[in-house]
């Protein structure tokens, strides 16, 4: 094997001549992966004068420099352009948005988050979604102003999905 198995690392070999050439390589992927953060949401075109470091998650149509390469982060380095081939589970910052990129299934997901449950100080304030709640119908004395704002609050919830439609 000639690189690690997740990020294709090159490894030094015995004997091998210009060693720092490999190990400068692994240095320069580590740089862009490890604490990842790219500049802004995917773009399929390099920018004109990148920031040295400047790092980029190349989206689904790529061009110039970048093209054959969708779904990649791109950091320009000394060396120029170092394009890396995403693996599942890679995250990074997006530096404009404050939001995080995961990748997921072929794909980048933005800004979205998973969880099982949500958590503040210790409390659990958001779970699984609970089951359908059914709107207020019947009974012997009918509030309509009631039921306008009970309907309007298990609207809000189904939109939010804390429960089912």
């Amino acid at each position: 094997m000639s690189g690690s198995a997740r990020l294709n690392m090159p490894f030094l070999s015995p004997g091998q001549a210009q060693k720092e050439l490999s190990h400068n390589e692994a240095v320069q992927t580590l740089d862009l992966l490890a604490a990842a953060a790219v500049e802004e949401a995917p773009r399929s075109d390099p920018p004109t004068a990148p920031a040295m470091g400047a790092c980029y998650i190349i989206d689904g149509a790529p061009t110039g420099e970048w093209a054959g390469k969708s779904n990649y982060l791109a950091g320009y380095t000394s060396g120029g352009w170092r394009l890396i081939a995403p693996i599942d589970g890679l995250n990074a910052y997006v530096k404009s948005t404050g939001t995080w990129a995961n990748y997921r299934s072929g794909a980048w997901e933005i800004g979205t988050v998973r969880g099982a449950s949500v958590v503040l100080d210790g409390v659990q304030v958001i779970g699984p979604q609970l089951g359908a709640i059914p709107a207020p119908t019947g009974g012997t004395n009918v509030d309509a102003e009631a039921r306008v704002s009970i309907g309007q609050i298990l609207a809000a919830l189904r939109q939010h999905g804390l429960i089912e439609t």
